[in-house]
């Protein structure tokens, strides 16, 4: 108390100060955070809870402050497995030449669609996906799923997508050098519908790195972090996560919108 007297504060006014100092000025964005992150069951990191904040609750926050607030509470989002670049290329069939060049921007819908199959394993099973991704809002438009890695698995795939979209006129259709892209079936049926085909270059994944991406955050968000034992359920997961993606995952690149959200807009 003497340094009270010294600087002239009262002995109330001092435990006061101290109270005030015991309060957590961050605590009610904290519990907020914390809400978002166990929400989705810590599989995100401040710069996409930052998104999720906006979207959900209307409150705008500084990632820097979002990063620091998790780092108090010993929070981090759940590490991404890496992805390697499993290509297998066919020897036969036709090849097309790169028309996107990594472009992956497009300024209208069904200018450029990106393509590519992955796997899942379920025990000694494996359910192959095959989707499509239009690169102006990054939307799924259509994908099919099987038990057969076949061309039939591909071509399902886009007669869903012609099913729901029926201009494709100039379309640019990208994949890589996978042998249902370079089978006849598929390099017959794109032109008859004005769709152009794009490959990737040999061996280059990255040429198809929109796609990549895309199966990347379905597997490390919608798959990994859950002990799927049965098809049925390997399934579901999957499409439960494309309509997350699709309708309530929004992106920085969108303008903090979802991919449905920036389609709409753009018809509004």
């Amino acid at each position: 108390m003497e340094l009270c007297q010294l600087f002239g504060v009262s002995r109330s006014g001092y435990y006061a100060y101290k109270k005030r100092r015991a309060i957590d000025p961050d605590k009610e964005l904290k519990d907020l955070i914390l809400a978002v992150y166990k929400k989705y069951d810590g599989k995100y990191g401040y710069r996409q809870i930052q998104l999720f904040l906006l979207k959900e609750h209307n409150v705008w926050v500084n990632h820097k402050k979002i990063l620091r607030l998790m780092q108090e509470m010993s929070i981090r989002s759940r590490v991404r497995r890496r992805h390697r670049c499993n290509y297998i290329s066919s020897v036969e069939g036709r090849i097309a030449e790169n028309r996107l060049k990594r472009d992956f921007h497009a300024t209208a819908p069904n200018q450029k669609w990106v393509t590519d199959v992955t796997q899942y394993r379920v025990g000694d099973t494996r359910l192959y996906l095959s989707a499509i991704k239009d690169l102006f809002n990054n939307e799924i438009i259509a994908y099919h799923m099987s038990l057969r890695n076949d061309n039939e698995l591909v071509l399902q795939t886009f007669r869903n997508a012609f099913k729901k979209t029926k201009d494709v006129s100039g379309l640019i259709v990208h994949s890589d050098q996978g042998f249902q892209y370079t089978s006849h079936a598929y390099h017959d049926m794109l032109p008859k519908v004005g769709a152009q085909i794009s490959m990737s270059r040999r061996g280059n994944c990255y040429d198809n790195a929109s796609m990549e991406s895309f199966f990347s955050h379905l597997k490390t968000e919608g798959l990994y972090p859950y002990d799927i034992r049965s098809l049925d359920e390997a399934q579901r997961r999957i499409e439960e996560f494309i309509r997350f993606y699709n309708q309530e995952r929004p992106q920085r690149k969108l303008n903090k919108l979802t991919p449905v959200e920036y389609r709409r807009q753009l018809a509004a």
